[in-house]
């Protein structure tokens, strides 16, 4: 219709001739399209080049536990259900990600918590939030939509906190991406060593709704995080390489985060530090650090490690030490604090926060101490002949 239609090039007359010169007719869709594509790939240059400037002026903190706040609110089954799935076939208490749906405020405040105590990075309650860790509750058709709402409650706790400080520094929102609930190295059938549960394929495809989900909800970093499987990760890269390749956009910030699980050193599926490092470091991450299964304490010395080989920033969010005989963490906020203070001191870190057991109160003290620091420099490559 002549409506939907933008005149590029204007016809023109020449000598009494009515001459049309080729004009061009774009529908406005069209136009549309190139616009947002443009403004896109334009805000996102600029965002992850606002990061890149802050990681070398100072040490970014991340945030602390979602799990562990959540529970302080004591919720029931009906809370978890809410009203559009008060008659759920399925037992929904435990779902965390699925608060983000039926109880948003909640999730939403918790995120402002941890920004009022001096986060500069926000992570979406999406840790289980594919179609694969889904399956637990019969929700996978949900994956999408819980990625969606996730980011929108991050978002919506960054308006809050701006409203109130608008002079504040940039706060950034990391799309969560966890470990999934089957793994593509090892069996879950001690019997059948070779068995697996999923195929790569269907990893790869259920981190694709999810990163389309966080990516529609408007994060600005990817983080793939509590990786315990360096096959898993490598799908949720290639899934992340995939997604924007195929939609024509640029990629976000990536930020991959493993897990040494305990005092070997090694990560579930038996890889040292160095050798997680080297098969994922062709990703080109903005970081790669460690977070979860250890305390500031034990994870001390993998630090010390990454950050002497680590050729992009690093990053640590730790436990709030290990959990005692009734699984909760006992360790305090200051406790934690001085741990960290001491790798901020010698230059180990660009980016730090808590996982499980640690809370606000950890965190403004671990922001507190970390501030009297400079970042960690990136090292200077020199080039082989």
């Amino acid at each position: 219709m002549q409506a939907d239609l933008f005149i590029v090039q204007p016809a023109f007359r020449k000598e009494k001739k009515e001459l049309i010169n080729d004009t061009i007719y774009t529908p406005h869709y069209l136009i549309v399209l190139l616009v947002v594509l443009f403004s896109f790939g334009y805000m996102h240059k600029n965002l992850f080049m606002s990061i890149q400037e802050t990681l070398k002026k100072r040490i970014l903190v991340i945030d602390g536990a979602m799990g562990t706040m959540i529970q302080r609110h004591k919720l029931t089954e009906a809370d978890y259900r809410g009203t559009r799935f008060a008659d759920w076939p399925s037992d929904l208490k435990g779902n965390n990600d699925l608060l983000c749906i039926t109880q948003p405020a909640i999730v939403t405040g918790i995120h402002l918590q941890y920004l009022e105590a001096g986060a500069d990075i926000v992570e979406t309650n999406t840790f289980s939030s594919t179609s694969i860790a889904m399956a637990d509750y019969d929700m996978q058709s949900l994956a999408y939509e819980l990625n969606v709402a996730a980011a929108k409650c991050a978002k919506e706790a960054i308006k809050q906190y701006k409203s109130k400080h608008p002079n504040a520094t940039e706060k950034y929102i990391a799309g969560a991406i966890g470990p999934l609930n089957k793994t593509l190295s090892l069996s879950p059938d001690v019997n059948n060593p070779g068995f697996r549960a999923v195929t790569f394929d269907e990893v790869v495809l259920a981190y694709t709704e999810q990163i389309r989900g966080l990516v529609d909800g408007g994060v600005d970093i990817i983080l793939i995080e509590t990786i315990f499987d360096t096959l898993n990760a490598k799908a949720a890269i290639f899934a992340v390489k995939e997604y924007f390749r195929k939609e024509g956009k640029p990629e976000l910030p990536m930020m991959i985060s493993g897990t040494i699980t305990d005092a070997s050193g090694r990560t579930l599926s038996g890889q040292t530090l160095s050798a997680f490092y080297t098969s994922i470091e062709h990703a080109k991450p903005l970081s790669v650090g460690l977070n979860c299964a250890l305390g500031a304490q034990e994870m001390r010395s993998h630090i010390e490690e990454l950050a002497q080989i680590a050729t992009c920033y690093t990053s640590a969010y730790p436990n709030a030490g290990l959990p005692n005989a009734m699984g909760e963490y006992d360790e305090q906020p200051h406790e934690t604090a001085h741990i960290i203070q001491e790798w901020a001191a010698n230059g180990w870190l660009n980016i730090v926060g808590g996982c499980c057991g640690t809370t606000p109160d950890h965190i403004k003290h671990i922001a507190d101490e970390v501030k009297k620091f400079k970042a960690r420099e990136l090292p200077v490559l020199e080039e082989v002949i």
